[in-house]
């Protein structure tokens, strides 16, 4: 099978769909294509941070500025991702007071606006503060959601024309001569929606231009094309708790270091975050001290979290990107700046653009450079429009609190509805249908996964992306099953319990290092519930299944049986 395109973009992140979006827009035919869901990379493993650039005001100020400028724009085309917390960098009685001159003087050079408050001040905008901090300056951090903003960006580019294809792995790259011609991509044959590649199938998909967008993977698919793109993948590691502990960003105000965030995210607080270099963005060790390091550092920021319920942990490898000749040892000390690699230019190979760096609060100005890039090789005039045009989702959030009273939408379950569907509320929400919640933890109802559903088909874990559903407290052991069920009857029983056991797996995973305490009673509890009632641990025990089918005594009417 072989398919045309002018632009291919490789991988399904904040940056990919960003491009495919804005090429889309200017009216260009272009195929997206990645190898697992839409954030199968660093995008689905980052601490949801929408970041006012503060965190790199003394450092890195060039992406400080970029991070403001962006943090603005986002607010503005995906309110319904967003959710402004506002963020306080917290001095304790050890840390420097000329750092925290530093910092404030930095924010205030890059066009942040920053605060100094006093520990009282700052308690009152976060009462679980520690007592003895001594100030803090507050700056606009927020939280965004990274699966709900990457596929508005899918949908948008898909709504101009686009092709997005999941689940689609890139096996080789096509060549004539020095100049790359398009890819070869297999179709997985495990669970998903697919509109053109059929499950198991090679395919060829020839291009004008590809572009490299697969964050830490660039190195790899460089090597396919014989350049060297010198990504340095960190591995970072996130806690999640079982509640929102703060309702405020809080970062310690010291020098670079680990374990020194909490970020309230949804329902939950995430603690973020560690930076270790690892070779091979895919294959690095799975250890479980950094939850407790991290637990142990943030509480001298916010004490509860030494006593709160820690329901997993999840990694991701940022992948940074340092020149050559450069020589930086510490991966803290490289730069969070974005590149673009113009591999004509630079290597000698034609039809080939990488896009490597930077992060996700500046993933739409990223994708706007590289598009124009792109187009001005294409001889495209068009402008970018991606900074003025709103996010589907996002494009009349009054609409939504009007809806509310439309539709009777005033119980929590219902706002929790309304902020993950944003301009979608009415139509999805407003069903003749039974809406019963399927996932208690993060009331997500039926038609919130129906909906889900007809995005991503038989995928359970992309549908978990779009819903949060599995995701609380119970780690999806109350609601697996449902969200399974919803696939019948479009789908057989064989598909849904495919799906089902994909979904587990990715749940257990982030288990593994957080089995103390009330989670591990959890853990427990979900294994009990799922071996005992459908036998999904496939024990193979002898057990006489007539005596539970055959009664020894029959009751009278409205008895009951008793059986051996």
């Amino acid at each position: 099978m072989a398919t045309t395109t002018e632009v291919l973009v490789i991988g399904g992140g904040s940056t990919g769909t960003g491009i495919a979006r804005d090429l889309a827009m200017r009216g260009v035919d272009v195929t997206l294509v990645e190898q697992g869901n839409l954030t199968h990379g660093t995008t689905g493993r980052m601490h949801g941070l929408l970041h006012s650039g503060g965190r790199y005001a003394v450092a890195d100020q060039a992406s400080a500025t970029e991070c403001i400028e962006e943090n603005r724009v986002l607010r503005d085309i995906a309110g319904h991702c967003v959710e402004m917390t506002g963020g306080l960098f917290v001095k304790r009685p050890e840390d420097t007071d000329e750092y925290f001159e530093e910092k404030l003087q930095g924010c205030r050079e890059c066009g942040i606006p920053a605060e100094v408050l006093s520990a009282e001040e700052a308690r009152e905008v976060e009462p679980y503060l520690a007592k003895d901090i001594d100030r803090a300056i507050e700056v606009p951090d927020g939280a965004v959601d990274p699966f709900r903003l990457v596929v508005a960006n899918a949908v948008s580019a898909e709504d101009h024309g686009a092709r997005i294809e999941t689940h689609a792995e890139v096996v080789d790259l096509l060549t004539d001569g020095d100049e790359v011609t398009g890819v070869r991509v297999k179709h997985d044959s495990g669970p998903g929606k697919r509109e053109h590649g059929l499950p198991g199938e090679t395919e060829e998909i020839h291009a004008e231009h590809v572009v490299n967008a697969t964050g830490a993977w660039s190195g790899q698919l460089g090597e396919m094309a014989g350049v060297d793109v010198e990504v340095r993948p960190s591995k970072g590691v996130m806690v999640v708790m079982n509640v929102r502990q703060v309702d405020t960003v809080v970062n310690r105000c010291k020098p670079k270091g680990d374990a020194d965030i909490v970020v309230p995210h949804e329902t939950t607080a995430i603690l973020g975050t560690t930076d270790e270099e690892v070779d091979d963005p895919e294959d690095y060790p799975e250890e479980g001290w950094e939850v407790d390091h991290m637990i142990d550092e943030l509480s001298k920021l916010v004490p509860i979290l030494s006593d709160a319920r820690t329901i997993r942990s999840f990694w991701g490898v940022r992948p940074l990107y340092e020149p050559p000749d450069t020589g930086t040892t510490d991966p803290t000390d490289i730069t969070r700046d974005f590149f673009l690699l113009d591999h004509a230019d630079r290597d000698g190979v034609d039809g080939l653009t990488t896009v490597v760096g930077g992060k996700f609060t500046t993933y739409r100005l990223m994708a706007e450079k590289v598009t124009d890039h792109v187009c001005d090789h294409l001889g495209v005039r068009a402008s970018c429009v991606t900074a003025d045009e709103p996010l589907p989702g996002s494009e009349n959030l009054d609409r939504l609190d009007s809806a509310m009273d439309d539709y009777g939408l005033r119980s929590p379950v219902a706002r929790r509805s309304k902020q993950r569907l944003g301009s979608y509320a009415p139509d999805v929400l407003g069903t003749d249908e039974p809406n019963p919640v399927l996932c208690e933890c993060e009331a997500v109802t039926r038609a919130e996964v129906q909906h889900a559903i007809g995005q991503a088909g038989t995928d359970l874990n992309a549908v978990r992306l779009r819903t949060r559903a599995s995701m609380g407290n119970c780690q999806g052991g109350f609601c697996c099953h449902r969200l399974a069920n919803e696939l019948h009857p479009e789908y057989d029983a064989e598909t849904a319990e495919s799906s089902l056991d994909e979904l587990w797996q990715e749940r257990w995973k982030g288990h593994r290092h957080a089995l103390w305490g009330e989670q591990l009673s959890q853990a427990m509890l979900n294994h009990t519930l799922h071996a005992t009632t459908w036998n999904r641990d496939g024990d193979d025990a002898d057990v006489d299944w007539d005596a539970f089918a055959t009664p020894t005594r029959t009751a009278t009417d409205g008895g009951s049986h008793d059986r051996d």
